[in-house]
């Protein structure tokens, strides 16, 4: 039944036709606004923007009974609207703007711009095979099967390995198993892209945690921290929400904080587009809406697009296991961000985000 709420879902945008509606042009909007390192950030009220605030407590509603922690939405870079509910991961404390939560697969993003640096540096080439990284014999391939990973199928969800074994996120080589020939398969496949991290630690020969807060989070303000999962598995990221926000917002503006640019542009215009043939929904780990199909993680059927049937359709977004979101509407000039406990079974909740931005319509409108 829920996956085919989810095909109904991915196809109702479409016109009487057939045909996807046509996209807007963007509209105009004031310049960007980049809050200091601190904890200061300037406001807007949302009637000053004519958004309907009668919409504001039921969308309220909607997120606490779904067990949302933090919500923020940005506006120009502003923040709009900005709400806590319930406690801590450990349930002894009220969650407020201080607090942490784990970013889980939305983190994955912040890899991917980790690894466009890392290229920008020169410490690595995106063509070149990841063995030259990681050593020979990081998978359990032949050399020349494994010859043919890059560091780009990492990024793209399409290293051939599979993601059907027992322990699909064990990084050794008995858990990275031969499927298909790289770039021929994508899959939701958590492994290869943790190992993303090995690759830039061995690379610029230093820890991954401390290229990444040199190029990255130290520049914008984030306060997170990397820590491993419990099983070693892979890297977990934590932050408050306004460290979610301000990662959005550098999104946003395509790489560039105020007026440091912090990674070039053509790499982000890469990652924020279809990075393969098989899942027009997917870039270098965003997830992408506005596309004529989708796949989803443990599925290898292409469904009809879009990915949000009630956003933009120029929206990308890091979904993360449970319903950590960050949502980015160029055209909208809007950042919306939601960590939280799980609203659906689904590995990636995809129709909670839709209902969200359902609900922002209402508010916007």
């Amino acid at each position: 039944m829920g996956l085919f709420f989810l095909v109904c879902t991915l196809s109702s945008c479409q016109d009487d036709d057939g045909k996807a509606p046509p996209i807007l042009p963007a509209e105009e909007t004031e310049p960007l606004y980049f809050p200091p390192t601190t904890d200061v950030w300037e406001t807007t009220d949302p009637a000053s923007l004519n958004w309907n605030t009668d919409s504001l407590e039921s969308m309220y509603t909607s997120l606490e009974t779904n067990g949302t922690r933090a919500f923020i939405v940005l506006q120009d870079g502003k923040i709009v609207l900005e709400k806590y509910w319930g406690k801590t991961i450990l349930g002894n404390a009220d969650f407020d703007a201080n607090k942490v939560w784990y970013w889980a697969s939305a983190a994955k993003t912040l890899t991917a711009f980790t690894v466009g640096k890392a290229a920008e540096d020169g410490h690595i080439n995106l063509a070149n095979k990841t063995s030259e990284y990681l050593g020979v014999g990081w998978t359990s391939l032949t050399t020349e099967q494994e010859n043919k990973i890059t560091v780009l199928n990492q990024l793209t969800m399409t290293s051939g390995l599979d993601d059907g074994v027992a322990n699909s996120d064990g990084r050794t080589p008995p858990d990275l198993v031969y499927k298909a020939e790289a770039g021929t398969r994508w899959a939701y496949h958590n492994a290869p892209y943790t190992l993303l991290e090995n690759v830039v630690s061995h690379a610029s020969n230093q820890s991954y945690s401390s290229y990444f807060n040199t190029v990255l989070q130290d520049k914008i303000g984030m306060t997170g921290n990397w820590q491993w999962s419990i099983d070693s598995s892979n890297h977990l990221y934590w932050s408050n929400a306004r460290s979610a926000a301000r990662f959005g917002l550098l999104m946003l503006n395509k790489g560039e904080w105020d007026s440091e640019r912090l990674v070039n542009e053509s790499f982000i215009n890469n990652a924020l587009n279809t990075s393969q043939d098989m899942n027009k929904s997917y870039g270098y780990l965003w997830w992408l809406n506005g596309k004529e199909n989708i796949m989803l993680p443990e599925s290898q059927i292409q469904l009809p697009g879009p990915l949000l049937s009630n956003a933009p359709s120029d929206v990308y977004s890091a979904l993360g296991k449970n319903g950590q979101y960050i949502s980015i509407s160029p055209s909208k000039s809007l950042v919306i961000i939601r960590l939280g406990e799980n609203p659906s079974d689904a590995l990636v909740p995809l129709l909670y985000l839709n209902d969200i931005w359902g609900m922002m319509n209402d508010v916007m409108n």
